[in-house]
């Protein structure tokens, strides 16, 4: 096995049919970590959320020349991070299988700590899974370098394992939550207008309905205080390039011709990935959110998928419909600071 380091676009865009072959088999196989997610991401620099920067990923490749691991790390300020990091890409890690986690590790450690690596301070590697495998084998192979390794939490990142039918859904939720979610879903169907949802599946209409879903997450003042310029391209240009990929669900709640809420969502390797919402304040008496919430996740049961995640954020709704606490976390790598004399 060799490490290579890529540091140009053009090098990092021909990789992606490799990569995203080998994330399949990866032990960490997320939305985040797909190409042409982390392409789309680089090229905006997360929304704008970085300045200056510069790309430092490192592969490893076999003696026949295939890609068997990816770092997918950039560096800003002396600083080692993942691409993706930090706002908007829920979770990261490393890319190989597990089986060659051990020796992956080992040796892009040892190639950061070489001269062929730009130079750096600290390492630090935001929104890893708490479960990561990739987190004890890069303390043990920092260890073996003498450096320093800290653990911190960061998010909880709640998530359903969805059983075999929405009635067993039901049964497992807490009473006083199931008989919201069914009292809310039925005052909704008694509205005076029709009620109706959909997924987007046209790609003509794709711009324009991820418009609409930016204005219904605008109207949440937090959100539209995150929305910048910079922001809302990222977030158009990232949903595109997922649907044109096949792993974005765009979904909307209508009462008569309106929207009245919106999640965007990715639907990859046999889970829902709950990604953004959006509602209408007007029809928030009929809570919209927890309407569509509650047909995508009837309809995710019915595709057989496994998990439905909700990801980053303690949002009480999470809970309320059933959610299991995770959490991501942030593994800091830093160098022994030697004492002056």
């Amino acid at each position: 096995m060799s490490i290579h380091l890529i540091q140009s676009s053009t090098e990092f865009q021909r990789l992606k049919k490799d990569w995203n072959s080998l994330l399949v088999n990866s032990a960490s196989h997320v939305p985040f970590l797909r190409h042409e997610y982390l392409e789309t991401w680089w090229s905006a620099l997360g929304g704008g959320e970085w300045g200056q920067a510069e790309l430092a990923v490192l592969v490893q490749k076999s003696s026949q020349g295939m890609l068997t691991g990816i770092a997918p790390f950039f560096i800003s300020d002396q600083q080692v991070r993942f691409l993706g990091a930090v706002e908007i890409s829920d979770y990261l890690d490393l890319i190989t299988t597990p089986d060659n986690l051990p020796n992956f590790t080992r040796e892009i450690t040892q190639y950061l700590c070489s001269s062929n690596f730009p130079s750096w301070e600290v390492i630090i590697l935001d929104n890893l899974p708490e479960d990561s495998p990739s987190i004890p084998h890069l303390q043990s192979a920092a260890g073996e370098l003498d450096l320093l390794t800290e653990i911190n939490p960061l998010h909880p990142a709640p998530y359903l394992r969805l059983p075999g039918s929405w009635e067993e859904y039901l049964a497992g939720l807490d009473d006083r939550y199931r008989i919201e979610i069914q009292r809310k879903n039925r005052k909704a169907e008694e509205y005076f207008l029709p009620l109706d949802w959909y997924v987007v599946e046209s790609s003509a209409d794709l711009d324009q309905e991820v418009g609409e879903f930016l204005t219904l997450m605008s109207n949440n003042p937090l959100k539209e205080k995150f929305l910048t310029k910079a922001m809302t391209s990222q977030m158009i240009s990232a949903a595109r390039i997922a649907f044109q990929e096949g792993w974005l669900q765009l979904a909307f709640l209508t009462i008569g011709d309106r929207k009245v809420a919106g999640y965007l969502n990715f639907d990859l390797n046999n889970r829902i990935w709950v990604y953004n919402s959006g509602i209408d304040p007007l029809f928030e008496n009929l809570s919209p959110g927890w309407v569509l919430l509650s047909k995508l996740i009837q309809q995710a049961i019915l595709d057989g998928k496994s998990v439905f995640d909700f990801m980053r954020g303690n949002e009480e709704y999470k809970y309320q419909f059933g959610g299991i606490d995770s959490h991501v976390v942030q593994l800091k790598i830093s160098k022994k600071v030697i004492p002056s004399s």
